[in-house]
């Protein structure tokens, strides 16, 4: 029974730049899970309905995503959980730690911009991990860039090769649908956010493709669709899974256009859950005893009641309500009587989970990010690191009447992995260190609007945090006194050396010769 379930679940992200369309994506992809049976536009303001997935106020004013929301959904005979990522850059290190528990990724690139920056940065940990990738380019009903241009650069710029199984028909103003190559299927497209359109099955070569698209865009498409069988290898499905080929789809996903034919193909090829690797060994998604590890940790999903919720993915066995499991960390065992699965708000509790689910424990402040449970083996699943900030701000209370409330909020903001804060050890003050300057605000905001505390950030100008340790304890002694002023400690009591300067930090790094730098917390 077990082997079935695990069979059919198919557990991603989707990752892109911001504006790519990604938030616009997930909700059509809801919507043929039958989950959702209107879409929000997020930006238009004529649908007062905002995105499904995002749900923090902050998100819903500036339109964008910043803490990951899980969805799951069933279609056909899979079931599907997606993972759906912040794609703003200073909310990367969230990405990061999603993709560690996910099977495979979509990557949303807009037709008319290309790769950028921050999909560059997300594809480097997909390599890193070896996770397969399907690419879907989107905007294809705005004027863009040529396709055969747009898979050159998806090569050279995201280092994998691409395989089209699906072919636009012209674009912007004259875009008349795409060929799915995959299905050999022609589909026409009328503008229609709400609607899905037709498809056609028409042979490539015969009269009817000219009737349906006009003789001009179906000789140009004859023409497109050889070269791409010239210059591409057959589709085979093992390259995609060993994540050396990307397979890539053509779309707009504001119109609902080319998104069933991306699932479809999906739900077919990708991966069902893999092995995950432990530091003891590696753990098979077959064997019977429950396995699982908290990947984020978010506060306040129901602002009525002031709970954290803890998200874990099940690596094996099967997760029950009411069982008991060992927390590895804490060498406890913890029970779980309302555990649940997530459609954007609306959560449900659930009696049991299977491998590649992503259950919400409700948490009371025993987890921490990267915490193992199961059935008693002492295990600890690894890959989920803490970067070295490079902005930081000592944070000052402006209420004394509410110092509690502000202490509360910070150390449940730090726990969801938000920023990390260190304590200056020479003035004893609280320094929030974070990957980018929308953190502040988006923390400023939080502490006000769900913790009722009021904080100011005074600016500190510092280069970046490094974690520090040494075999040689006189050493060790000799530098903290020597740069006793720029020392803290981090959450877990741990050495930070915060450096002024990349000079200073290279300085320090010769002096000391036997004292090891750290720039991840994962050491």
């Amino acid at each position: 029974m077990n082997e079935q379930e695990i069979n059919r679940r198919r557990t991603f992200a989707i990752i892109s730049h911001p504006d790519a369309g990604k938030t616009t994506l997930t909700e059509k992809l809801l919507l043929f899970g039958g989950q959702i049976q209107v879409a929000g536009a997020v930006k238009s303001n004529k649908i007062k309905k905002t995105a499904t997935s995002d749900w923090m106020d902050i998100e819903k004013q500036r339109g964008i995503s910043v803490s990951t929301s899980v969805m799951e959904f069933d279609y056909r005979d899979y079931k599907v959980n997606i993972l759906d990522t912040p794609g703003h850059q200073d909310f990367c290190e969230d990405t990061f730690r999603t993709l560690t528990a996910v099977d495979c990724a979509i990557i949303v690139i807009d037709g008319a911009k290309g790769v950028e920056a921050q999909t560059r940065k997300l594809m480097t940990v997909c390599r890193m991990r070896k996770t397969p990738v399907i690419v879907f380019i989107n905007k294809m009903d705005r004027e863009g860039r040529d396709p055969f241009d747009l898979l050159d650069e998806v090569e050279s710029e995201l280092q994998i090769k691409v395989r089209p199984l699906s072919w636009p028909i012209n674009q912007g103003q004259r875009f008349k649908g795409v060929y799915n190559i995959y299905e050999q299927r022609l589909n026409l497209f009328t503008p229609n956010k709400q609607m899905v359109t037709e498809t056609v099955a028409v042979d490539i070569h015969s009269k009817e493709l000219d009737n349906q698209v006009g003789t001009e865009d179906a000789q140009k498409l004859r023409e497109d669709l050889d070269l791409v069988e010239g210059v591409y290898p057959e589709f085979d499905v093992s390259t995609y899974l060993s994540a050396e080929v990307a397979p890539v789809f053509f779309g707009s996903a504001l119109n609902n256009f080319g998104v069933r034919e991306l699932l479809d193909c999906f739900v077919e090829i990708a991966p069902s859950p893999r092995p995950t690797q432990a530091e003891e060994r590696t753990v098979e998604p077959t064997e019977p005893k429950f396995t699982g590890f908290i990947f984020k940790i978010t506060a306040n999903i129901d602002p009525n009641h002031r709970s954290c919720t803890a998200f874990c993915k099940v690596c094996s066995g099967k997760f029950v309500r009411n069982a008991p499991y060992l927390h590895t960390r804490q060498g406890k065992t913890v029970r779980f009587s309302s555990p649940t699965q997530f459609m954007a708000q609306k959560k449900s509790t659930i009696e049991e989970a299977y491998p590649g689910d992503i259950v919400g424990l409700p948490d009371n402040g025993i987890f921490k990010i990267g915490d193992t449970l199961t059935e008693g083996e002492p295990l600890h699943f690894k890959g989920l690191p803490s970067f070295s900030p490079e902005m930081f701000k000592y944070i000052e209370n402006t209420d004394p009447m509410k110092t509690k409330q502000l202490s509360k909020g910070i150390d449940q903001l730090m726990d969801e992995g938000v920023a990390q804060m260190f304590i200056n050890q020479f003035n004893g003050r609280k320094l929030i260190g974070t990957v980018g300057q929308l953190q502040f605000e988006v923390i400023q905001y939080r502490l006000e609007n769900e913790y009722n505390a009021s904080c100011r950030w005074e600016p500190v100008s510092l280069y970046k945090a490094c974690w520090i340790e040494s075999d040689d304890e006189t050493e060790l002694d000799a530098f903290k006194k020597r740069k006793y002023q720029y020392m803290a400690k981090d959450r877990d009591g741990r050495d930070v050396f915060l450096a002024d300067s990349n000079y200073v930090l290279q300085m320090a790094q010769q002096d000391f010769k036997h004292i090891k730098f750290h720039f991840t917390s994962e050491f």
